[in-house]
């Protein structure tokens, strides 16, 4: 059974802005602005792009499934990294619990979070910590280095959903439960 997938991000053109260069070539994509440069690659048989007149647009070499698959994927990391070049990501996590901080050393990371040790965090090149109060903020050019660190630093001490201790996102909503005392007067 032949799929026929219609892209409508990869049919879209990307603008770039002004200040931003983009070049594209030898299966690669570089993109240099006012925060940085980041290059990311593609597969020549899957998608070409084309940079001209201030704009970017993916375009199909091979009509393949994968190729139409990874059309308006393609389109949306360009898009990313010109965002990333020009305003940047960024990831708030907040730390609840009594005991429970952090502190920048360095450029890294160190946090109490009720083990019988600090848990330093190196950050990854292009990433910076900021820590305001009980609030970490990752931020960087690279989106999914962004999340990737911000997921793992989450993941050091996940929220718990009894009283709700732990690392979580900036407005992620915790479900809660009843405790084992709570559980036994209600029945």
């Amino acid at each position: 059974m032949y799929f026929s997938a219609m892209s409508r991000i990869g049919k879209q053109f990307i603008r770039i802005p002004e200040g931003v260069t983009a070049i594209a070539e030898n299966g690669v994509i570089r993109i240099k602005g006012p925060r940085g440069e980041i290059a990311r690659s593609y597969k020549d048989t899957i998608a070409g792009v084309i940079m001209s007149d201030g704009r970017a647009e993916v375009t199909l070499l091979k009509h393949s499934l994968e190729a139409k698959a990874l059309w308006g994927t393609y389109a949306s990391h360009i898009k990313n990294m010109i965002h990333g070049v020009t305003e940047g990501f960024s990831k708030k996590l907040e730390i609840e619990g009594i005991g429970y901080r952090a502190q920048l050393q360095g450029d890294a990371l160190v946090l109490s979070l009720g083990y019988s040790h600090p848990i330093e965090v190196k950050p990854k090149k292009g990433i910076q910590f900021q820590v305001e109060k009980n609030t970490i903020i990752v931020s960087g050019i690279d989106k999914e280095k962004v999340g990737e660190t911000a997921s793992f630093i989450r993941s050091l001490r996940k929220p718990e959903p009894y009283k709700g201790k732990g690392i979580h996102y900036e407005g992620e909503v915790i479900r809660r439960k009843a405790g084992k005392k709570a559980a036994t007067t209600a029945a």
